[in-house]
C-alpha cells in the first residue's frame, strides 16, 4: 500500500477459490490494507465506505480486505479481515477467506503453516497443506426444521414450474434457508433450475431470510459423481439477492450450514460435496463439534492496483 499525490495505491487480486482451474469455482477480489504514514504524520486507511465502494466496483460476490496486526504480510500470522459484496458487510465468507490464504501463502510466500484471521465471526484459523490445498476452521451454524407453509411463496418462486419435491425445509441463526429436494431429483434437474431472483426478496415476508440453499443427496443414480467418477455425498446450489449476489459459484458460508445437516442425516462427518453453479466447485468437509473444516484450492488470475482517490 503506498500514497503518492493523494492518492492511494493497494495491491489487489481476483482469485478463484474452490477449484485448480481457471475460470471456474467462486472469484473474489483480495485488497491488501496496511496503515502508513504521510508527510503530516497521520495514518491513512480506508474508510468503511471506501472498502464498499471498492466491493461494488469490483462487482464480485465478495471483496476481502486483508491486514496484519503486527509486521507485515509476510512475516505475520495473525491478521484483521472483512468481507464486502456490491452492496453489504457480511459476517462470514468462506471462498473470500480461502482466497485471501491463497494470496498470503502462494503469492506472498508467508512461510506460516497456520494462519488466523480476526473477523466479525470471531477467529478463523486456516492451514496449507503440501498439494497447496488450504483448509478453513470455521464455526458451525446447525439448521432447525421449519414448517414448509411458513416459507411456501418463497419455494415456489425458488423452484418455478420444475415438479420437484421439496423433502424438508429447515433454517439457520445466519439466515440461510435450506431446502432439500427428495432424493430422485437428478443434478441435472437441480443444474436446470431457474429462481426467479427479482421476485424472491419481495415476497420473503417473515424477514429471516438472507439467502436459500437447494440441496441434493449424493448417489451414482441421479449423476451426483465429479470427473473422476467419484460420488458426491451432497449437491447443492445457492442464491442470496437479499445480499447483492444472485448467485453464489461456491460459497464456504453457505457449507457451515449445509454440511452439519447432511452430516447428521448421513451419519458421517468427512463428506464430498459440490456447488453446482455454472461455475462449480467441489468442497471437502469434515464436521466437528461447533467447528466445520472446509477445505479447498484457489487459483490467482489477477495481479493488480487499485488507485483510491483521497
Amino acid at each position: 500500500m503506498a500514497l503518492t499525490k493523494n492518492c492511494l495505491d493497494l495491491p489487489i487480486f481476483i482469485v478463484d477459490a474452490f477449484t485448480n482451474r481457471q475460470f471456474s469455482g467462486n472469484p473474489a477480489a483480495v485488497c491488501l490494507l496496511s496503515k502508513i504514514k504521510t508527510n503530516i504524520g497521520c495514518d491513512v486507511t480506508l474508510t468503511d465506505e471506501q472498502m464498499q465502494m471498492i466491493g461494488r466496483e469490483m462487482n464480485l460476490s465478495e471483496t476481502a480486505f486483508v491486514s496484519p496486526k503486527e509486521g507485515d504480510f509476510i512475516s505475520a500470522t495473525e491478521f484483521f479481515l472483512r468481507w464486502f459484496t456490491p452492496t453489504t458487510e457480511v459476517d462470514l465468507c468462506g471462498h473470500a477467506t480461502l482466497a485471501t490464504s491463497a494470496v498470503l501463502f502462494h503469492e506472498l510466500g508467508n512461510p506460516a503453516g497456520q494462519l488466523t484471521f480476526s473477523t466479525k465471526s470471531g477467529d478463523l484459523s486456516v492451514n496449507k497443506s503440501e498439494d497447496r490445498e488450504i483448509s478453513l476452521n470455521f464455526p458451525l451454524n446447525q439448521p432447525f426444521p421449519k414448517s414448509s407453509e411458513e416459507f411456501s411463496r418463497l419455494i415456489e418462486v425458488c423452484l418455478g414450474d420444475a415438479a420437484l419435491i421439496v423433502k424438508d425445509v429447515q433454517l439457520s441463526a445466519t439466515g440461510k434457508l435450506l431446502l432439500r429436494l427428495s432424493d430422485e431429483t437428478t443434478r441435472d434437474q437441480l443444474e436446470k433450475l431457474k429462481p426467479n431472483l427479482d421476485v424472491m426478496a419481495r415476497v420473503e415476508s417473515t424477514g429471516l431470510v438472507k439467502g436459500v440453499g437447494i440441496t441434493v443427496k449424493g448417489s451414482l443414480e441421479n449423476n451426483c459423481v465429479d470427473s473422476e467418477g467419484k460420488k458426491y455425498d451432497f449437491v447443492s446450489r445457492y442464491f442470496a439477492p437479499w445480499l447483492g449476489v444472485n448467485e453464489d459459484p461456491v460459497t464456504g458460508a453457505w457449507h457451515t450450514v449445509v454440511a452439519p445437516y447432511w452430516a447428521k442425516e448421513l451419519n458421517k462427518n468427512s463428506l464430498y460435496a459440490r456447488q453446482c453453479s455454472t461455475r462449480g466447485g467441489d468442497l471437502r468437509l469434515q464436521v466437528e463439534d461447533k467447528r466445520v473444516i472446509i477445505s479447498g484450492k484457489a487459483v490467482v488470475n489477477l495481479r493488480g492496483t487499485f488507485t483510491v482517490q483521497l
